[in-house]
């Protein structure tokens, strides 16, 4: 799947009507694309089997649909305030703003090294300049909004930067609305917004984007058996639809790199075969172990445990989370499908 494959599928998409660009009359807003009457019923479409598959065709998933704005806390007690933060770095030359880390990533992906004197050995792509960079600094992902009347500090919000926490916070309601017990999911589909320091590669990677996430509660011990089991189930669910498994892998996120939540990640990734990276994720199944409810249950003050009556034993339970970008989804069906006579 060449280069210019990707290039074809995007002028496709906007002549076919899937993808517009949008506000393209004002000429257009970086990484923002509007849908048009193909794309929307194609996007539908996924949404949907992933809907039956992982939520309505099981009866230990149920579903949910939280609010995108959530209360600041929840970004506190979740390490999204101190831990969703990217290194930015600037070329000083052309001044384009990078992530320092996927810099780096992507050099290695090239050479099969990581450079050995970091940014100094690194060309901005932009303008050519060799190892011109700013000394990276943090930048938090989450996209703040004002909410109320009075512009202060109280007034501070942001826009939901994964769907996952709604999940979580309801994790009590829904376990007892529901009657409920461990082994079980809660299943929700949905915006959210990051405010991404390179977004590209048409809708790729956009600071708005959907998500299909499921949280499947588990008890500590089964949690491995559980997400090997989800491993597979995703994986056959993208098979099953048709896209064929020569372009996509499993990738193991080295234990240095995971997240702060999470005990074992792995991506199912897709051949997108973009310039500088030919593999992509497509969706991340992770072992989120009992970090969330813990965290939630201590900023809370909200008992989150369960008491089990068969074993008279109360844990927290684990959490393997098989997360998909559903935009992401549309891109590959695309590029999947797509074949020239």
């Amino acid at each position: 799947m060449p280069i210019d494959r990707v290039d074809a599928v995007v002028n496709l998409s906007k002549r076919r009507g899937f993808v517009f660009p949008s506000s393209e009359i004002y000429g257009g807003t970086r990484s923002a694309w509007d849908y048009g009457p193909l794309g929307v019923e194609l996007k539908e479409n996924i949404r949907r089997q992933w809907w039956q598959s992982v939520v309505r065709g099981r009866d230990d998933v149920v579903g949910l649909d939280s609010s995108v704005i959530l209360a600041p806390q929840v970004w506190v007690a979740s390490g999204h305030t101190e831990a969703f933060v990217d290194p930015l770095t600037e070329c000083k030359k052309c001044h384009k703003r990078w992530r320092a880390d996927q810099l780096i990533e992507a050099y290695e992906e090239k050479h099969g090294h990581p450079p050995e004197n970091g940014l100094a050995d690194i060309v901005c792509t932009n303008c050519g300049t060799r190892g011109e960079f700013t000394e990276p600094r943090d930048f938090n992902g989450m996209l703040r909004t004002m909410v109320g009347p009075i512009q202060d500090a109280g007034a501070e919000h942001f826009l939901r930067p994964e769907t996952a926490q709604g999940i979580f916070v309801n994790y009590l309601n829904v376990m007892n609305a529901a009657r409920r017990k461990p082994p079980f999911g809660i299943g929700q589909t949905g915006k959210s917004f990051r405010n991404e320091i390179t977004p590209g590669n048409f809708i790729f990677r956009t600071r708005e984007f959907e998500q299909m996430e499921m949280e499947f509660f588990v008890k500590p011990g089964s949690d491995e058996e559980w997400h090997e089991y989800w491993l597979q189930n995703r994986w056959d669910w993208y098979t099953d639809l048709g896209i064929n498994p020569d372009n996509l892998r499993f990738f193991e996120h080295p234990q240095e790199k995971l997240s702060h939540y999470s005990k074992r990640t792995v991506d199912i990734e897709y051949r997108f075969q973009f310039a500088g990276s030919e593999w992509a994720e497509l969706e991340g199944i992770a072992n989120r172990t009992d970090f969330d409810l813990k965290t939630h249950s201590e900023h809370s003050g909200t008992d989150l445990s369960y008491f089990d009556q068969a074993t008279g034993e109360r844990w927290v339970p684990f959490v393997i989370e098989p997360a998909a970008g559903l935009t992401r989804c549309v891109l590959a069906f695309l590029l999947d499908a797509y074949a020239e006579d």
